[in-house]
């Protein structure tokens, strides 16, 4: 049975808020809903329960928040001719409104960076595949755009950057493993060494069944073989290795026209683990 893989999550921005006075803790969320909840009901007791704290916490936050801001937060008279009573000072009132302001404010600002980082899981594999070690030379990240069933391989087509595709066969077995099915992101590696290249090609048919149209933009000659990098329509790149007498043979100067060959056999495709 086929294991199908689960998309990536979004990846969203959260942020926590609270205010410090002279470098310390003075209000964070749940210490501001305390005192929001002892004016609305006018007890300590039951403002802490709505809020999760102990009575004792409860008083802890209000003393520390008032010795932090200078000056009582809560006011208490005892029970009596008047009657008793637990409000907010002026001061607390004050503290409570100013933090619901700045936290609408904050809300805001982090909707604000999630609408701007909705590519953020986009990025985070790009992230993953350029930290990605590996000896092969050329990286290609793409989409699964076919997927054509063989007696023993399945055939991939990966379109990669610049709208181009990259065919690849690979094992049922492997296939299944991967989770290559259309639509799914993945990445090619090829190696320099397995491509060949062609100038003037013509009318000459190849097997290959990747073959890539680019222009010469680097050659880096070695004491045997010479790296050669096409530039590709789209942005893209692909570098091939050829040995020195081949490249002066096919005339692979910057600014000649080449074609980039190499197997199905020759690409291995992988996902972002």
């Amino acid at each position: 049975m086929s294991r199908a893989r689960s998309a990536a999550p979004a990846l969203t921005v959260g942020a926590d808020l609270w205010l410090d006075l002279g470098g310390q803790n003075l209000a964070g969320a749940r210490r501001v809903a305390l005192l929001s909840e002892i004016a609305r009901v006018g007890s300590i007791t039951q403002a802490a329960k709505v809020v999760g704290l102990s009575y004792k916490g409860a008083w802890n936050a209000i003393e520390d928040m008032s010795n932090l801001a200078g000056e009582p937060l809560l006011e208490r008279a005892a029970g009596g001719k008047g009657g008793g009573f637990t409000r907010l000072t002026p001061r607390g009132e004050k503290l409570v409104r100013n933090f619901e302001l700045v936290r609408d404010e904050h809300a805001r600002f982090v909707a604000r960076l999630n609408r701007q980082a909705r590519g953020l899981t986009d990025d985070y594999a790009l992230m993953e595949s350029i930290a990605m070690k590996t000896s092969a030379r050329n990286q290609f990240a793409g989409v699964v755009r076919a997927v054509r069933s063989g007696a023993i391989n399945d055939e991939i087509e990966l379109q990669v950057i610049g709208r181009l595709n990259i065919v690849a066969t690979v094992t049922r077995e492997s296939r299944t493993e991967l989770g290559l099915e259309v639509g799914a992101k993945a990445f090619a590696l090829i190696k320099a060494s397995s491509i060949l290249l062609m100038t003037d090609a013509g009318e000459v048919r190849l097997s290959a069944r990747n073959q890539l149209a680019g222009t010469v933009t680097r050659v880096l000659p070695g004491a045997v073989n010479t790296e050669v990098v096409l530039s590709l329509p789209g942005g893209g790149s692909v570098a091939a290795v050829v040995t020195n007498t081949s490249a002066d043979a096919l005339g692979l100067t910057i600014g000649a026209a080449a074609t980039a060959v190499f197997k199905a056999s020759s690409v291995i495709l992988g996902v972002a683990a």
